[in-house]
């Protein structure tokens, strides 16, 4: 049985003069990818694949290393596009999410619709399990467009699901059918 096994980011170092598309792994982040690796090792996934932030990338590759396995960043799973957003609070910054995702339509935070966000993310979803019909895949992406992707699946509200992922967090698919198998929205981080 294959998986499709999409993975939030771990912790980053928060900047509030760089927008958080750019952000690093902090310390603790980078540890907190040692058990993620351990968690997922149970699927026995062929491959890591990461958005091209730099946070995503970083947790791939802890995460690829620690299981001998290639990590590639690939385009179109990044964050939904708010390059130019301000820092803000994180009550601010939840209710402007909120409102992204009760209007999907509209262009509500920063560059891009959730329904656009969603169908570039979606696409490349679907692309590269057609590239990689046999494997488990571990995609290293984003809680917004993950959170879009759960709503496309499984017709569910993604605000929930958005809130409570932690970093990282990841949620299993079933391949092809897309099943939701487990959401471990805080697994065990050894901090």
């Amino acid at each position: 049985m294959s998986f499709l096994i999409l993975v939030k980011h771990s912790l980053p170092v928060i900047d509030p003069k760089v927008p958080a598309a750019y952000w690093e792994l902090s310390d603790k982040g980078r540890q907190r990818c040692i058990p993620l690796a351990a968690a997922l090792a149970v699927y026995h996934p062929g491959r890591v694949i990461t958005s091209r932030e730099p946070k995503a990338i970083e947790t791939g590759q802890i995460v690829a290393s620690r299981l001998n396995l290639p990590c590639t960043p690939v385009g179109d799973l990044h964050e939904h596009r708010r390059l130019t957003l301000p820092f803000a609070s994180r009550p601010e910054f939840e209710a402007g999410i909120a409102q992204f995702f009760a209007e999907p339509d509209q262009l509500v935070l920063g560059e891009e619709t959730a329904v656009q966000a969603a169908t570039r993310f979606g696409q490349a979803i679907r692309a590269l399990i057609a590239h990689f019909p046999q494997e488990t895949l571990i995609l290293i992406s984003h809680g917004t467009v993950i959170s879009l992707f759960y709503q496309y699946v499984l017709e569910a509200d993604p605000f929930p699901l958005w809130r409570k992922l932690g970093l990282p967090a990841y949620l299993v698919f079933s391949l092809p059918e897309l099943d939701l198998i487990e959401i471990v929205a805080e697994p065990a981080v050894g901090d």
